[in-house]
């Protein structure tokens, strides 16, 4: 038999290995510590880090390609049917509410917007792309008369297709997913984004690339109007819209300057330090890229990247300065440093135009053919 002061010993081990147990299973990762783990430290393999014109090209071919097969298709319908809600006359232009019908996609609600000073044919174009917020496209067309619209513009200087139609455009605004008259206001119990990306993924679709095919459709639709010159279209949009805008101009030649606002932020650094939006998710992007890499797709096209001091969903830390650096490498590699543009404007999270809306003149008027009636 074991004597009292062999049983203290014992009881005194047992004890002591179920206390480094238990504190082993305290000390264990949760799932999100290891997924954020994984996040910063993915390998990003077709990262650019080429010096020259052709390898800039070969690279954009590349990771082009890859970025396609990621998303999907994006292509717009070939053909669709115009249905035109409503109009109004107003002093400074005409705006149209129209919804974009094809077989097989989702009906496309958008509004058109076409100076009033008589030119008939020939005119550049924008499309102005909206972010979250149950107002969609009606704050980004200058819709004051709806109520709570007055108040997200004056916010965030939301108009800016509004802004744009009085400098001489014609605009197209589309209303995107999952939001303003394209959700008719259902309520939703847990945040509209993740529910879009998990109902859509169930069916082996991604939100993302579904927005950007709508996009590309309203490029589309600028294309077939006589008032509409379509070689000469801008793509503007802020916050999520900055991102849309980011991801359709990657995609889509026709679109020939760019503003991004509020969007310079790193998937890597959004999944790994915070919420993120399930509409900006692209499955297994991080194995190739991140944003920045799309956004090195629009080189060496013009852009300015638009980006408020006080802008809370803009980090530092070193994640914004990446972003640029990989920006910045395959413009100099093109030899076109000058059409990667920075606006550092002194605010928050809303648009600027300050720089951008200058640039849009210069390069879609530089050959301006509007006089033309």
């Amino acid at each position: 038999m074991l004597n009292r002061k062999c049983l203290l010993l014992l009881g005194s081990i047992v004890l002591s290995i179920w206390v480094s147990g238990k504190a082993d299973a305290q000390d264990a990762l949760t799932v999100h510590d290891a997924l954020r783990e994984q996040i910063q430290h993915a390998k990003l393999s077709m990262l650019f880090n080429g010096k020259t014109t052709v390898e800039a090209e070969q690279w954009q071919h590349a990771f082009s390609g890859k970025l396609k097969e990621l998303l999907g298709s994006t292509v717009p319908p070939k053909r669709w049917e115009t249905v035109m809600v409503g109009g109004k006359r107003l002093p400074d232009h005409t705006r149209y509410e129209i919804i974009l019908k094809a077989k097989g996609v989702p009906d496309l609600p958008i509004y058109l917007l076409v100076p009033a000073d008589g030119v008939s044919r020939g005119r550049p174009a924008v499309v102005a792309v909206h972010g979250h917020g149950e107002y969609g496209h009606h704050t980004v067309a200058g819709r004051r008369d709806l109520p709570g619209v007055t108040a997200a513009i004056e916010q965030a200087n939301y108009d800016y297709g509004y802004q744009f139609v009085r400098r001489g455009y014609v605009v197209v605004c589309p209303c995107l997913i999952p939001f303003g008259i394209r959700v008719q206001g259902e309520k939703y119990s847990s945040d509209p984004c993740a529910v879009t990306f998990v109902r859509m993924m169930a069916l082996g679709r991604v939100p993302i690339a579904e927005n950007i095919r709508d996009i590309r459709w309203a490029i589309s639709f600028l294309q077939s109007r006589s008032e509409v010159d379509g070689d000469r279209i801008g793509c503007a949009g802020l916050s999520y819209g900055g991102r849309m805008t980011m991801m359709a101009t990657a995609v889509d030649p026709r679109i020939k300057v760019a503003a991004i606002s509020g969007a310079l932020n790193l998937l890597q650094e959004r999944t790994s330090l915070r919420y993120s939006c399930g509409l900006q998710i692209i499955p297994k992007l991080l194995e190739y890229g991140d944003y920045s890499e799309i956004g090195s797709l629009i080189a060496p096209r013009p852009v300015v990247w638009e980006m408020g001091s006080q802008d809370g969903l803009i980090v530092g830390n070193g994640w914004d300065e990446k972003f640029k650096n990989r920006l910045e490498r395959i413009y100099t590699a093109y030899g076109h440093s000058q059409n990667l543009v920075y606006d550092h404007f002194q605010g928050g999270h809303r648009w600027n135009g300050e720089i951008a809306l200058p640039l849009f003149d210069k390069i879609l008027k530089a050959s301006d053919r509007s006089d033309a009636k």
